[in-house]
């Protein structure tokens, strides 16, 4: 595919080319690790109990996320994100190099696996408000569609090649290199972000204080705003209801019996769809004019993609049904991002996208840890396919409650 020169638009702004690039590294580490954890955990319990172990994972992770969801978002509206950033960068490159030191150690208990999975969770959930509610001070706001749409690309990139990466490390110079890997790649943003240089300042009075006040402020905002609410509360539940990942170790190992090698390769292969449906829409996203159906048809693919993967008994079906996962998650992410920060004002981005990251991240970490649960109890293709179907019901009673998303459309690049 040939991307006209205009797709990459927004990276003719040297300070998101900046961030953007860095974090196609940091990104790329952080996937490898989230691949590496669920695999050494299943290294490190009996084949009956790893559907559970794994999803302890999950709900580790999604502990600090919905704990500290509350403050990181006014924090982000209230102090220097920038600064912000480097405190988190910095604070999950140390996770990473105890991970590393763990796995050389060669310790057999899970709970400092956990516990480190946790403090890396928690500095991301401050991490992430600061983060995107920079995007859009760093481009105007006519190349903001393209940003996020190279945001998703960044992302999709990095999430093929970290777990292909991990999979190598696993199968060759081992886990710890892995996570040694992850902590140096958070040198990068943390260098970007002090080079950059003009970041317009906030406008005066619009810093928010950090307090309960402030925070409740987030939320009303976002429950009363429909369009943004819907599109949530669909990231939520297609991602509690069909999130499959965490079973991918039992998958490769006792289903599939592809190895290390082959987990690697479907740990990624939910990115190669999505990379590929990136580059389009670097295009398309600012173009297309019907998104509230865009959404809603994405995440219908995604729940009958993830039905499929769970029937699927050959190595290639199944990395082509986590592939079309990719494809449709991320035509609904992309859309979902773009109508968010269009319909956010600056003062409250950082406190609109904490919110989401109950939703965005807390989805998925609370759907591994059902996933485990209903593996744990009824075997993991009875857990993939029901979730599948909980992603369809779930998306007909959004569709259902909110006619504004149903026919939400904008103008050609708007």
């Amino acid at each position: 595919m040939t991307l006209a020169p205009s797709a990459f638009v927004a990276l003719r702004h040297r300070n998101f080319r900046l961030l953007w690039a860095s974090q196609l590294v940091s990104m790329a580490g952080s996937m490898m690790q989230n691949a590496v954890i669920l695999w050494h955990v299943s290294l490190l319990v009996p084949a009956e109990q790893r559907g559970l172990a794994l999803g302890m994972v999950g709900l580790v992770k999604v502990v600090p996320i919905v704990g500290f969801s509350v403050v990181s978002g006014v924090v982000a509206d209230a102090v220097d994100r920038r600064r912000l950033m480097l405190v988190t960068q910095i604070g999950m490159a140390l996770c990473a190099a105890a991970l590393a030191l763990i796995a050389f150690g060669g310790t057999r208990t899970l709970w400092p696996l956990y516990l480190l999975a946790a403090l890396s969770s928690a500095f991301g959930s401050f991490d992430g408000p600061a983060r995107q509610s920079l995007i859009p001070t760093l481009v105007p706001r006519e190349h903001l569609a393209n940003a996020i749409s190279l945001n998703s690309m960044m992302f999709q990139i990095a999430s093929v090649l970290g777990p292909a990466l991990g999979g190598l490390l696993i199968a060759g110079p081992g886990i710890g290199w892995a996570y040694a890997l992850n902590a140096a790649s958070f040198l990068c943003v943390i260098v970007a972000i002090l080079i950059m240089r003009d970041v317009p300042p906030r406008e005066a009075g619009t810093g928010s204080e950090i307090s309960l006040r402030a925070a409740l402020e987030g939320f009303r905002f976002v429950f009363r705003t429909p369009l943004i609410r819907s599109t949530m509360l669909l990231d939520f539940f297609a991602t509690f209801f069909a999130s499959a990942s965490a079973l991918l170790p039992i998958f490769a190992q006792d289903i599939l019996k592809v190895g290390a090698s082959g987990y690697g390769l479907l740990s990624a292969a939910p990115s190669v769809g999505a990379l590929l449906t990136s580059l389009a829409l670097v295009r398309l996203a600012a173009r297309m004019e019907r998104r509230g159906a865009a959404v809603l048809w994405s995440v219908l693919g995604y729940g009958i993609a993830t039905i499929a993967f769970g029937l699927s008994r050959a190595f290639w079906l199944t990395f082509v049904c986590l592939a079309l996962t990719g494809v449709t998650d991320t035509v609904s992410m992309v859309i979902r991002n773009v109508i968010r920060q269009m319909n956010t004002p600056d003062a409250m981005r950082g406190r609109m996208t904490s919110v989401n990251m109950i939703f965005f991240m807390g989805g998925p970490q609370l759907g591994e840890m059902e996933a485990g649960l209903v593996a744990h109890a009824f075997g993991a293709t009875a857990s993939v396919v029901s979730g599948g179907l909980g992603c369809v019901v779930a998306l007909a009673w959004v569709a259902w409650q909110t006619p504004a998303l149903r026919g939400y459309r904008v103008e050609p690049g708007s």
